[in-house]
């Protein structure tokens, strides 16, 4: 379990360095600064637990799947972005100034990029699981 806790923490700090440096890119920055801070690491670690949720749903179709992981990922961003602001005193991430926002902490704007981050996530855990499997056999 704390071998794929690590790896979606990873992945996720990964995509979202990619994810900042796509966005200056659009903004003219041709160093492509792609950002994180060290907080999300075990926020995105959190995806273990949607282990068993991929298990209970991945009969449903691609678009429900992703709706419900979109679900999943506010609540957990929001749940996290109010713990850190209440232990820290601030969040990483600030959406105060976005209409869509809820509480500063989440944005509805994103409800495309948790959808198809949930998707991706089950590919990635679907190769981890194949991994491991093949390292069982040896």
């Amino acid at each position: 379990m704390w071998k794929r806790y690590i790896i979606y923490g990873l992945v996720g700090l990964l995509a979202e360095v990619l994810w900042n440096g796509f966005g200056a890119m659009l903004r003219g920055d041709v160093l492509l600064r792609g950002t994180t801070c060290i907080w999300m690491f075990p926020i995105y670690g959190l995806a273990i637990f949607l282990e068993p949720v991929h298990d209970m749903i991945k009969h449903l179709p691609l678009i429900v799947r992703g709706g419900i992981y979109m679900v999943l990922i506010f609540a957990v961003e929001l749940i996290c972005g109010l713990l850190l602001r209440l232990v820290i005193g601030e969040c990483p991430w600030n959406y105060a100034n976005n209409a869509f926002s809820i509480c500063g902490i989440i944005t509805l704007n994103y409800a495309p990029v948790w959808i198809a981050y949930g998707i991706m996530f089950e590919k990635i855990h679907d190769v981890i699981v194949k991994i491991e499997n093949s390292f069982k056999k040896m």
